[in-house]
This record gives structure tokens, C-alpha cells and sequence, in this order.
């Protein structure tokens, strides 16, 4: 007859309730970040660094910008005149780099694909909160697709899973390189690469500029403000980290130039600013003007941002433009399937033996097949 213990049965109970507990706090703590108290974004300060340690990045910088400047007089020249440009649509492959130590930080793909969502709404302007404060809101003509090819040309979902040890992330890139623990880039002349991780230090996100090395070309999100309503994304909430990002890697500045009055964003109809609004501060002046608080590339919440000018987007387009920094993207075939029309079994993708040149009589090649 099996004999029932009463002491031992109380401590069993015991102990298996203190580990309940603690599983509880563990869970607890990974489910439930806690949001920045303002909107943080490293961009800048990357590329000042670059500027300084990296004199082919500054030669390029000089360049793009002189690029710029002459494409968008041409436009503005051309509407004063009276001209009707010519709408053309750009359309950018995106890949989502999932990096994730938990559960939580693997973000489902509904929330990968309201971010694509939120970012066509922001950059076409359909965007349904659009307050219509500012005359100058402008379609930019910029679209977003999930690449549904990868390099090789196998098919694609555009959204790469990749487990990590590494509990969180900094500004050093190091989620852009599978070696350090996070996932190598996708070629950044065919692809918007995304970087989704668990970032530190206050951080939202952060993004490289164009001009910068491919193999950390891209932008770089906190996994609760990708999407709509993440866990822990307070009044970030509505995936406009991510568009002010891409904002940043299609070479726009913050709207205040990251300065006082008189430095420039290279915008001429965004409002001079001396600095930062965070929250909604509609209404509130510097350097003599209102400030655009509502555009993309502040640092308000993102229920206030609903806005990108006619001057930005030209500013973007401009990297599209033949010799702009991003114009290899207009020939890429990320978005197109990865079937071809014609009957196609098989394709050989690389041979690895022989190598080089041979003169032997008997061959036993090895090939990599795509099929």
C-alpha cells in the first residue's frame, strides 16, 4: 500500500509553488517590456562617426548631397514652370531579419506584415490620420514589398527567423552579422534589409544613411515598436519607428538638422527647428516658426506623426535618380516571382567541383541545384 508522506507532500507543494513563481517573474519580465520614455534614434550619431572615421564615406556624402541638391532644383524648377512630372512608382524589396532570444522578441508575421502596411500608408500618404495641418504633405511615390525571391533567386516569405544568444542589442551593427549573433545582410543593392532584435539602452532604432558599406546597409528596429500595438511599445505603438527610420536610409535628416536655429535638414519647406518635440506639441515655436511636429522625422509619438513634404520626398527620389546612391534598386527582382512564367525545373546555381581548370580526362563534377 502506497504510504503518503504529509511533511514531505507540504515541502514538495512548497517548492513546486516557488518555482511556479518564479517561472511566473521570468515570463513576466520577458513579456512585458517597458517603453522609452522619449523617442531615442542613433542615426545621427552613426553617420557622425562614420564622417569622421571614414573619409571614403565623407568623399561619398559630399557627393550625394551636390547629387541631390541638382536633382531637386530640377523639380522645383520644373513645377514652377509649370510642368507635370511624370509620377513613376518606386517599389523596394524588404527583408525582415527576425532575431530572437525568446519567444516574445519572435514576433509573429501579422506583425511584420501591419509594419510593411504602415509604412506603404505613410509613404503614399493614405495613411487614415493624416490631419491635413500642413499644405506641403506629399505622396512620395516610394512602395515597399516582401522580397519574394532571395539573392540566389530561391522563393522567399521575406521574413528570415534567426535564434540568438545574445539578449540584447546595441548601435554597434553587431545584429547585422550572423558571427556576432545577429544575421548577415542581403545584398543592399537589391533589398531594404530589416533589422529586427531586442535593442538596448533607450534605443528605438536606428538606421545608416546611403553611401555607408552594404554589409550594414539597412534599418534597425526594437522588436515591440515593429507593427501595430506591440508588446510594451507604449505611445509608439503604430510602426513609425520603423517609417522615420527608412525615412533616415532614404536620406532624410530629423526635421531640427540636429541643431540649433540656422542648421539645415536640406529640406527647403520643412519649418526651421532648434531641437526635439516629443509627445504631441502642436503649436509650440522655435527659431521663429511652428514647428512641424507631425513630420515623420521628429521625435514625437506616433499617433501625432502623419506627414512627409513635397521637399522630402524629392529628397528620396533623389536616390533613385540615374548616379543616386539607391538607384540599383530600380532593377532589382526581389519583388517578382520566383517562377518564371516559362516551365523551369531545375537551375544550376554554382559549380564547386572542378574548380578552376582541369586537363583530367575523368570528371566527377558536384553542382548546386535550384529547383
Amino acid at each position: 500500500m502506497f504510504a503518503c508522506n504529509p511533511i514531505q507532500t507540504m515541502k514538495t507543494f512548497a517548492t513546486f509553488g516557488a518555482l511556479l513563481l518564479l517561472a511566473f517573474s521570468v515570463s513576466a519580465q520577458v513579456k512585458l517590456p517597458v517603453a522609452p520614455d522619449h523617442r531615442e534614434c542613433a542615426s545621427h550619431e552613426k553617420h557622425v562617426q562614420m564622417m569622421g572615421l571614414n573619409p571614403e564615406y565623407a568623399k561619398r556624402q559630399s557627393d550625394l548631397e551636390q547629387h541631390t541638391a541638382a536633382f531637386v532644383e530640377a523639380r522645383e524648377e520644373a513645377r514652377q514652370n509649370g510642368a507635370q512630372l511624370q509620377p513613376v512608382v518606386v517599389t523596394i524589396p524588404v527583408v525582415f531579419h527576425v532575431i530572437y532570444a525568446n519567444e516574445t522578441q519572435n514576433i509573429p508575421d501579422s506583425e511584420i506584415l501591419e509594419q510593411l502596411q504602415v509604412l506603404n500608408d505613410d509613404f503614399r500618404r493614405t495613411n487614415a490620420d493624416q490631419d491635413n495641418i500642413w499644405p506641403q504633405g506629399a505622396d512620395t511615390e516610394i512602395e515597399f514589398c516582401l522580397a519574394t525571391r532571395d539573392p540566389n533567386g530561391a522563393p522567399s516569405d521575406g521574413i528570415l527567423r534567426v535564434p540568438t544568444t545574445v539578449s540584447s542589442f546595441g548601435s554597434n551593427d553587431a545584429m547585422k552579422f550572423t558571427a556576432q549573433g545577429g544575421s548577415d545582410a542581403w545584398p543592399a543593392s537589391d533589398y531594404l534589409n530589416f533589422w529586427v532584435c531586442n535593442l538596448g539602452g533607450g534605443l528605438l532604432g536606428y538606421a545608416q544613411f546611403p553611401g555607408g558599406p552594404a554589409a550594414t546597409d539597412g534599418v534597425v528596429c526594437g522588436y515591440p515598436f515593429v507593427g501595430i500595438d506591440g508588446p510594451g511599445a507604449g505611445a509608439y505603438n503604430l510602426g513609425r519607428t520603423g517609417t522615420h527610420e527608412v525615412g533616415h536610409w532614404l536620406n532624410l535628416r530629423h526635421i531640427w538638422g540636429d541643431g540649433p536655429c540656422g542648421t539645415d535638414d536640406f529640406v527647403a519647406d520643412t519649418p526651421e527647428s532648434d531641437g526635439p518635440n516629443y509627445g504631441c506639441a502642436l503649436g509650440h515655436i522655435s527659431c521663429s516658426t511652428d514647428d512641424m511636429v507631425q513630420n515623420y522625422m521628429d521625435y514625437s509619438d506616433d499617433g501625432c506623426m502623419n506627414i512627409f513634404t513635397q521637399g522630402q520626398g524629392d529628397r528620396m527620389q533623389a536616390t533613385f535618380a540615374p548616379g543616386g546612391s539607391r538607384a540599383s534598386l530600380l532593377a532589382s527582382n526581389g519583388c517578382l516571382p520566383a517562377v518564371p512564367d516559362f516551365d523551369l525545373d531545375a537551375a544550376i546555381i554554382a559549380v564547386s567541383e572542378p574548380s578552376g581548370f582541369s586537363c583530367a580526362t575523368d570528371v566527377v563534377p558536384a553542382l548546386t541545384l535550384f529547383t
